[in-house]
């Protein structure tokens, strides 16, 4: 794939170097196209040395190439990560004094923008109307995170982080594929009302800390996203997770497994189809503490392990409770309806007891869902990962439909494949 990358020129433009590399060691072709501001932050040996090709420096270099045109013509392509409010506003009004502004106002492949700026540029009612401007034409503009920022000023306006960057970008890719690739009436989602759970929930200990997991919810927010170019009307609610909201998909942001039960039952009545794809905590803290836990200090006692069996005495116990259960409590209050379809996610890992297709099956049959995707969990398996392998689950037969290694994107449309075929049978 042919990428452009452009640099805006902002102090985050040191971060679009490790963005590069992930393109870069991805093996997709990358060419740097820096503003003039951008290589007083980072020089161009620099992008030349991490992309492996020449940089786009302006339009007067290698005339004959016709780059300004080129550039944005054959580009799979296009990020730009920082985006200043200047760069913002120039995309907007379709101004075009360089050569990256040249690059945008060519490209038809999609465009990603990664502002950064201080808050009061971000919150300005200009930058504001740009960015509205710009999502309205279909350009990706991320939101920036909070953080520290130039100085010693903090709010936000902070670069995401390039992996987040990364991520968006090869779902604005697929977005774009998914979108040429017309459905067909049989795969399409048409007048179907979807309601998409996503993200880890938090447990709150005290005010600083809370029980949480390792989800990333980009399973969740892919299935949402897929459904969506579908044709489905789409309502996510979203636990954690620093993805940025998808495009055409009504967003509820919850914290804790309680609020996504109180959610989720205030939403069902209008859906036709519930997708529980989050990660939601099985258990949480019996008491939450007004005010952050202590440790126990002893003076000259430094290692833990040295405690004596009095001391450890003084080691906090925590007494959990368990969650709702989410997905039983719809499909008990389904009955024998048979809407709304209700599709359950099963993160699993082998045990002793049996594999993960063992583990998956008996699940299918405690919660009594219309299907179950069943992934296998662990370190450096699925959670954060943009591949992953599933099993598709039925409880009206034993066979499994195994998708993957593939990507998030692959696999929303192989559970939406599997949920129009279900919905046929009905």
């Amino acid at each position: 794939m042919r990428v452009v990358l452009g640099v805006g020129g902002g102090i985050a433009a040191y971060k679009a170097c490790a963005l590069l590399r992930r393109f870069a060691e991805s093996g997709h072709e990358v060419t740097v196209v820096p503003t003039r501001a951008a290589l007083q932050f980072v020089g161009e040996t620099t992008w030349a040395a991490l992309s492996g090709r020449p940089v786009a420096r302006d339009v007067w270099h290698d005339a004959h190439e016709v780059p300004h045109v080129r550039l944005g013509q054959q580009a799979d392509l296009v990020v730009v990560a920082p985006a200043t409010a200047d760069l913002l506003a120039k995309a907007a009004h379709g101004l075009a004094d360089d050569l990256l502004t040249n690059v945008l106002l060519t490209a038809r492949c999609p465009v990603l923008l990664a502002p950064a700026m201080h808050t009061e540029m971000w919150t300005h009612p200009a930058t504001v109307a740009n960015v509205a401007l710009l999502r309205d034409r279909g350009v990706h503009v991320l939101d920036p995170v909070s953080g520290r920022l130039t100085g010693a000023d903090s709010g936000p306006g902070r670069l995401p982080e390039p992996g987040d960057i990364h991520t968006a970008a090869m779902a604005a890719v697929q977005d774009r594929a998914d979108a040429l690739a017309e459905p067909t009436a049989e795969m399409g989602l048409r007048g179907l009302r979807v309601l998409v759970t996503a993200g880890g929930t938090r447990e709150p200990l005290d005010p600083v800390r809370f029980l949480g997991n390792r989800s990333s919810g980009k399973q969740g927010y892919a299935l949402a996203q897929v459904a969506a170019q579908r044709g489905a009307e789409v309502r996510l609610v979203c636990a954690h997770t620093s993805l940025p909201d998808p495009p055409g998909v009504q967003v509820q942001r919850v914290e804790t497994a309680r609020e996504m039960q109180h959610a989720v039952q205030a939403a069902v009545a209008e859906a036709d189809v519930v997708v529980m794809a989050a990660a939601v905590a099985d258990f949480r803290p019996a008491q939450v503490a007004e005010a952050k836990i202590k440790k126990t200090h002893h003076p000259g006692q430094q290692d833990e392990e040295a405690q004596t069996a009095e001391q450890a005495d003084d080691a906090r116990t925590l007494r959990l409770v368990r969650n709702p259960d989410i997905l039983a409590g719809l499909v008990q209050a389904r009955g024998a309806n048979t809407s709304p379809l209700l599709v359950g996610f099963a993160a699993e890992t082998g045990d002793e007891d049996g594999d993960v297709l063992h583990h998956a099956r008996a699940k299918l049959d405690r919660k009594g869902c219309d299907l179950l995707v069943a992934n296998e969990v662990g370190t450096d398996l699925t959670f954060g990962h943009d591949e992953s392998t599933v099993h598709l689950l039925r409880p009206d037969t034993d066979a499994v439909r195994t998708v993957g290694p593939a990507t998030k994107h692959a696999t929303a449309a192989a559970v939406w494949d599997t949920v129009r075929e279900i919905l046929g049978t009905l």
